[in-house]
Order: structure tokens, then C-alpha cells, then sequence
């Protein structure tokens, strides 16, 4: 019998040990994560570097020109102080403008946490790693929209 089986049983007491996780680092130095946000999905790689942002293959500047977008891009990255240590290169698919802004906002905050776990207890008291699950209501039918009737006439 293994040591999990007969702690399982009740026979061994294992003792509570939080295991801290490691860091997720490919052979190229590079950390990966997914972000989601509507319907967009960010697939986002986090390098050491200098602080500069790709969104497919162009800069973070061109590819979300407002800037309310970029400033939601960089939270997560100002609130650990990580802003001018790492390079971001991410592709996202889907979706709108703020929509894709927010699925890099969650990209980036996920593989902060997965190249540095200490950080995640900042960046979940700070909400960025919570999948913001709102999506568009469906249309219903009898309905114009999703809850817009059709105009009613009493004459």
C-alpha cells in the first residue's frame, strides 16, 4: 500500500505541508497563459525584457489605439511593479476591442501568477485573476433584442 492510500484510509496522519507551486518556464524562457473575456481569447507569452507590449505581431500602441484600453492592458503588471521586467507578445482572436483588451488583462495576470506565484495573492485581492464571466444575452423570440419588445399600439 502507498503512504496517499493508507492516509486515505484514516491509518497514517500525512502531515499538512502547503507545497508552494513552481514556475512554469519553457526552455526558451518564455511563460504562457490564457485570458478570456466575452467572446475574445488571448493566448499570451511573458519573456524577461524591457517592458514592451506585442498584440499580433504589432505594437500595443497601434493595435488599441484608445488610450482607456492600454490602461486596462497594464494593471495587473503596475500593481505587482512588474511593468519595465517582462515582454509581452500575445495573439487574440474574438471579439471586440474591450473585450480583447480585458482577455489580455486576464493573460497577463495569469502568467504573472504562473512565472511568479508569490504574486498571486495581489493580483486576486486586486480581481484581475477572476474570468469575468459576463457574456451578451441571447435574443428571445416574440422579442426584438434579447428583452426590447416590438412596439406596442393599443389603436
Amino acid at each position: 500500500k502507498t503512504l496517499t492510500s493508507l492516509a486515505e484510509l484514516g491509518e497514517v496522519a500525512l502531515p499538512d505541508v502547503e507545497i508552494e507551486p513552481e514556475p512554469q518556464i519553457d526552455h526558451l524562457g518564455r511563460t504562457y497563459a490564457t485570458g478570456k473575456r466575452k467572446d475574445a481569447v488571448a493566448r499570451v507569452w511573458l519573456r524577461p525584457g524591457v517592458g514592451t507590449i506585442t498584440v499580433n505581431k504589432r505594437a500595443v500602441e497601434v493595435y488599441f489605439a484608445r488610450p482607456a484600453l492600454r490602461m486596462i492592458i497594464n494593471q495587473p503588471a503596475e500593481l505587482v511593479a512588474r511593468l519595465s521586467q517582462y515582454d509581452v507578445i500575445c495573439t487574440v482572436k474574438g471579439g471586440g476591442l474591450s473585450g480583447q483588451a480585458g482577455a489580455v488583462r486576464h493573460g497577463i495576470s495569469r502568467a504573472l501568477v504562473a512565472r511568479e506565484p508569490e504574486l498571486r495573492k495581489m493580483l486576486r485581492s486586486g480581481g484581475f485573476l477572476t474570468r469575468d464571466s459576463r457574456v451578451v444575452e441571447r435574443k428571445k423570440y416574440g422579442k426584438r433584442k434579447a428583452r426590447r419588445s416590438f412596439q406596442f399600439s393599443k389603436r
